[in-house]
C-alpha cells in the first residue's frame, strides 16, 4: 500500500523515499507476459498532469515473447481510450558485436515518424534469448501544456538480433515531440509481436526546483 501526500509518493510496498527532492517515484509496472502495460492519469496513482513540468520512464530489463520484436511507445490525450498522438522524430543508433567483427553509427530514416499517428520505436529486434532484455529510459517534458507541442528524448540498450545473428551491444536514440497542443494523460509501451513477456517500467515526476 503506498502512502501519497500532496501527489508525492513517500512509501510504496514497504520501500520510503529518502529523497523528496527532485527525482520523484510515481508507480513501477511489472510485466508478465503483458500485452502492453500503460500509464494513465489517474488510474491506480498514476500521476501525469501538470503535477511536474517533466516526466520519466526507466525501462528495466525488459524481455520480448517473440524474436526480433521492437519496443515502442504511443501517448493519448483521452485518458487510454485511444493511443494514436501524432508525431514526429528522428531515430539513429549504434551496435557493436561481442566479437567486434561488426559496428556501425547511423541514423535510421525507417524508424522515425513524419506526421504518423504509429507508435514511436525506441529499440529494434530485441533478442528473446532468456538472458537478453532491453533497459534505459524516455523522458517526456510538459505533457500537461495546452499551449506547446510536447518534446521526449529516449535513449535504451538491448541485446539485439540482426538476420539471425546474435551478440550486438545496440544502443538506440529518439527525440521527436508530439504535436498536438492537448494535454497528454496516458502513455502506454507495446511490443511490435508478442508479448513483454517479463520486466519493470518506473515512472518517475522531476520537479523544477
Amino acid at each position: 500500500m503506498a502512502i501519497i501526500s500532496n501527489a508525492v509518493t513517500i512509501a510504496d510496498a514497504g520501500a520510503f523515499s529518502v529523497n523528496l527532492g527532485s527525482l520523484i517515484h510515481i508507480k513501477t509496472l511489472t510485466a508478465s507476459s503483458s500485452g502492453t502495460l500503460s500509464f494513465v492519469h489517474g488510474t491506480s496513482g498514476v500521476v501525469l498532469d501538470s503535477t511536474y513540468p517533466i516526466y520519466k520512464f526507466e525501462f528495466i530489463n525488459n524481455h520480448p515473447s517473440s524474436d526480433q520484436a521492437n519496443l515502442g511507445f504511443n501517448a493519448s490525450i483521452d485518458s487510454g481510450s485511444n493511443y494514436n498522438v501524432t508525431k514526429t522524430t528522428t531515430f539513429f543508433y549504434s551496435y557493436n558485436r561481442g566479437s567486434d567483427a561488426a559496428n556501425t553509427f547511423q541514423y535510421d530514416g525507417n524508424r522515425d515518424l513524419a506526421q504518423s499517428a504509429s507508435p514511436q520505436i525506441i529499440s529494434f529486434n530485441s533478442n528473446v534469448d532468456n538472458y537478453s532484455s532491453t533497459s534505459g529510459s524516455l523522458t517526456l517534458f510538459n505533457p500537461s501544456s495546452t499551449t506547446f507541442v510536447k518534446h521526449f528524448l529516449s535513449t535504451t540498450n538491448d541485446d539485439a538480433q540482426t538476420s539471425g545473428e546474435q551478440g550486438l551491444s545496440q544502443v538506440c536514440h529518439v527525440g521527436g515531440y508530439i504535436n498536438n497542443t492537448s494535454a497528454v494523460n496516458a502513455v502506454q509501451f507495446a511490443y511490435s509481436s508478442g508479448n513483454i513477456d517479463a520486466g519493470k517500467i518506473k515512472l518517475y515526476g522531476i520537479k523544477d526546483s
